[in-house]
């Protein structure tokens, strides 16, 4: 990178010394170390340091009249009156040019820095002075802050100054003859200095321009890793050896139903994962049991590493939902179920038919007594449960492709409630509650339908086991977080017991002895098919409460 733009900034460097122009042109600004910089502003506070401690010096070096006994002056009155010259100079330059803006103001600053020594020089008597040696140092550090042409013109002013004015005043004084090879060795030292200094500052620069990018690199890296991290449905945890929270993404946060880790103890927060831990670090090659942060929460699967850093030992934990890898495990085993039953449903739907046809001809029969009529109402009754059983099974494997429509749900559900009502006795209530104005949204009008019947059905049974009527609740409403239309199916029956919320929409789990354990598991799978979601929330005052969240109708392709 500054290899590459070297050749162009050094010819603009060469014509902004020309002394035709006036103003210094855009690209010989890149010539100078970065001026705005840190590193720039430190290195021209160090040279105007250097030049007050220079300055102060040889005004020290006058006041205490040491000047006639260390050096042999040509002119005494002028080498004073330069030393005052120099340090004045430099006090007023140090307060004015703090921060330069343009390399003009740097180059200037060198030029009579070198302009003032010299003739300090030619004050002093010349290369035995000493004073030589200081334009060397003057020229290098003027070509740390100027680079290419324009810093070997410094040089050049300063070789010039030197071998010019030993010349100027050999005239004068003819012992100074001898000091010209000391004079040309000063001018090749500038050069020299310039050249070492202008190349040392180059790769300086490129090994500082590297680092930047490497830097930049870094933290780009960072902040993409973090990025990624945040963004990752695998919940990463690292706790230290006190279960303290270190590092949690949002994974993590969701999957155990917090806001906030960093910083906290886990034990009160998630006691579960403590303990797999513990068990995990008395033996290690056993898998750990999955888990369930919270109620209603996704069931996780954690796994540990160590992370060893000195003496220092933190653990790093991976959180994987592991709810959906059984969910899809749940839909494999149904669907080879369903093609099972379909191969096989006539095989047995033929006996069970006749078996339930002979049931209801033994029921007719008039020599049967009344315990043997008791047996044949058994025989019938299970017989149509087992239908029941087959027809759902049948209906899992033959379900159709959702054809999501366009519904007014309040609309929708004022005429479901009316048919519903039509269809049920005098001992049970269907209640509806509408809040707000039109509320839309896209699913299979056949497919809620079935869900619908399904709940309230459901609803109504458990409640009359509780009350003499069975009365059952729908309320409609816009959500006001996700602004989303809900349905809730509640009733006041007992409700489902805590032990028993995480398999209620298990497929073929009930505790009755008449059902099949498939109403839920079949509603939840329609409403999901419609991207609408199916969930079960407590009520306080007791009764169950069923959520259909619905998807807003411009969401659901």
């Amino acid at each position: 990178m500054c290899h590459a733009s070297t050749p162009s900034t050094r010819t603009s460097s060469g014509s902004a010394a020309r002394p035709t122009s006036s103003k210094v042109p855009s690209t010989v600004i890149a010539e100078a170390l970065a001026l705005s910089g840190n590193q720039g502003r430190r290195i021209l506070r160090l040279y105007h340091l250097y030049r007050l401690v220079i300055g102060l010096a040889l005004v020290l070096l006058i006041s205490s009249n040491l000047d006639d006994q260390l050096l042999d002056l040509a002119n005494d009155k002028l080498f004073r009156y330069g030393s005052w010259l120099y340090l004045g100079l430099n006090c007023v330059v140090a307060v004015l040019v703090r921060r330069p803006q343009h390399l003009l103001q740097v180059f200037s600053l060198a030029l009579v820095d070198v302009t003032l020594l010299s003739g300090l020089f030619y004050a002093a008597g010349g290369t035995p002075s000493g004073i030589g040696n200081l334009l060397i140092v003057a020229v290098a550090i003027a070509n740390i802050l100027l680079r290419g042409r324009i810093g070997l013109l410094i040089a050049a002013v300063a070789a010039i100054g030197l071998i010019y004015l030993t010349f100027y005043l050999s005239l004068s004084n003819p012992a100074a003859t001898a000091q010209y090879v000391q004079a040309g060795a000063l001018g090749a030292l500038c050069f020299a200095a310039a050249l070492f200094v202008q190349g040392l500052t180059r790769r300086l620069h490129v090994s500082e321009s590297l680092a930047e990018q490497r830097a930049a690199d870094v933290a780009n890296l960072e902040a993409l890793n973090a990025q990624i991290l945040q963004r990752m449905r695998t919940g990463i945890l690292v706790m230290d050896a006190q279960h303290r929270v270190l590092l949690a993404n949002q994974g993590t946060l969701s999957l155990l139903g917090r806001t906030e880790l960093a910083g906290k103890i886990l034990d009160p927060l998630c006691p579960e994962l403590v303990k797999r831990l513990q068990q995990w670090l008395h033996n290690p090659t056993l898998r750990p049991a999955s888990l369930q942060a919270f109620p209603d929460g996704p069931v996780l699967q954690p796994s540990f590493v160590t992370l060893q850093r000195g003496e220092q030992r933190h653990t790093l934990v991976f959180l994987d939902d592991i709810s959906q890898i059984a969910q899809q495990a749940q839909q494999l085993k149904l669907a080879s179920l369903g093609r099972l039953t379909a191969g096989i449903a006539h095989e047995i739907r033929n006996p069970l038919g006749a078996i339930s046809h002979a049931a209801q001809l033994l029921q007719e029969s008039e020599a049967l007594e009344g315990p043997d009529q008791r047996l044949a109402q058994i025989i019938q009754d299970h017989s149509r449960r087992m239908n029941l059983v087959i027809e759902n099974v049948l209906q899992l494997s033959r379900r159709r492709q959702a054809e999501p429509q366009l519904l007014d749900l309040k609309y929708w559900l004022h005429r479901f409630a009316s048919e519903f009502r039509s269809s049920t006795t005098a001992n049970q209530l269907l209640h509806l509650e509408t809040t707000g104005s039109t509320i839309q949204t896209r699913m299979d009008p056949h497919q809620l339908t079935q869900v619908l019947t399904n709940l309230v059905q459901n609803g109504l049974r458990y409640s009359a086991l509780q009350h003499r009527q069975g009365q059952v609740w729908l309320k409609l409403f816009r959500d006001q977080d996700s602004d989303l239309p809900v349905l809730e199916v509640l009733d006041n029956g007992l409700g489902v017991p805590p032990e028993q919320l995480q398999h209620i929409f298990e497929p073929f789990y009930t505790t009755e002895t008449k059902g099949t354990g498939l109403g839920l598991y079949i509603s939840r799978e329609l409403c999901e098919s419609n991207q609408a979601r199916l969930d079960y929330k407590t009520r306080e005052v007791g009764g169950s409460c069923f959520r259909i969240t619905f998807a807003h109708p411009r969401k659901l392709s």
